[in-house]
């Protein structure tokens, strides 16, 4: 669990590292400290507003005891085996497969599954899935996806700057043309594969999170290949208008294979699954 933070402490800091690149490549030093403000005023509003937005963008619905008792007493139970404050829940109207955690810290947590993950796992599986969510909801990861997502796409709105209007250097003379091109083309490339690399680091730490907090690893794995199975087939409207979100998922609801699958947000479900089995035979 160390590696994995110390993995993602060093991440985010390349991540905050290149915005102050790109920020310099525009205006020099007094670019650089304009980029990492406007960063931080980005994030201190993802901080506080995000879960909001990303629930909106689902037109998820809440839902209680009263409302949805199978749901929201499953994961009434599982957030006390996890230590946690009783998390909002919701439901959203998709028939794809899949689930999501969201908020600014563990007082502040909503969990979110589609119709079609309820309607097409067994109990045991489903219960593998939620315990993953609370997972990232113990971790933080919630707050660490958000700030990644939020620099990345602020790294690829500077870029495109910095191409069309170029920089100066720090005496306010134009900056080489060339070097506005290269920023353009290669910091959102590497803000992406920063923000990759996060995503897969805190979705393995999730999945053996969520088998402790559940107790069976097993259920996980078999509810992973499950999802993945159908996933690929059904299309997540919601998703597909704001591709930023896939990361949030417990499994991408944009993914591909082949040369698509280097860049996805999130692990290879074989790995996933093997170290899943693994630790139920540990």
């Amino acid at each position: 669990m160390f590696g994995n933070w110390l993995k993602t402490s060093i991440l985010m800091a390349g991540i905050i590292a290149l915005f102050g690149i790109v920020g310099a490549a525009i205006g020099g030093r007094s670019g650089m400290l304009l980029a990492l403000l406007l960063g931080g005023g980005m994030n201190l509003f993802s901080y506080w507003f995000s879960d909001k937005m990303v629930l909106r963008m689902y037109d998820a619905q809440e839902v209680d005891a009263a409302t949805s008792p199978y749901l929201y007493n499953m994961i009434a139970g599982l957030a006390r085996n996890a230590g946690l404050p009783m998390p909002r829940v919701y439901i959203i109207n998709e028939q794809q497969p899949n689930a999501f955690a969201t908020g600014r810290n563990p007082d502040h947590a909503a969990v979110a599954a589609t119709t079609g993950i309820l309607q097409m796992l067994t109990e045991r599986e489903l219960r593998g899935v939620m315990a993953h969510e609370l997972a990232h909801v113990r971790h933080r990861d919630i707050l660490i996806s958000t700030i990644s997502a939020t620099l990345a796409g602020a790294i690829s709105a500077l870029a495109n700057f910095a191409m069309f209007f170029g920089g100066r250097d720090e005496n306010g003379r134009p900056a080489n043309p060339l070097v506005g091109i290269l920023v353009a083309l290669l910091a959102p490339l590497a803000a992406s594969l920063i923000q990759m690399a996060i995503s897969r680091a805190r979705e393995y730490e999730a999945d053996r999170g969520g088998a402790e907090i559940c107790g069976d690893p097993d259920a996980l794995a078999d509810a992973l290949q499950k999802i993945d199975y159908y996933a690929r087939g059904i299309p997540m409207p919601a998703a597909e208008a704001h591709p930023e979100t896939g990361q949030m998922m417990i499994m991408n609801p944009l993914s591909g294979g082949g040369i698509a699958g280097l860049f996805s947000t999130h692990p290879p479900t074989e790995e996933r699954i093997r170290r899943l089995r693994a630790l139920a035979r540990a």
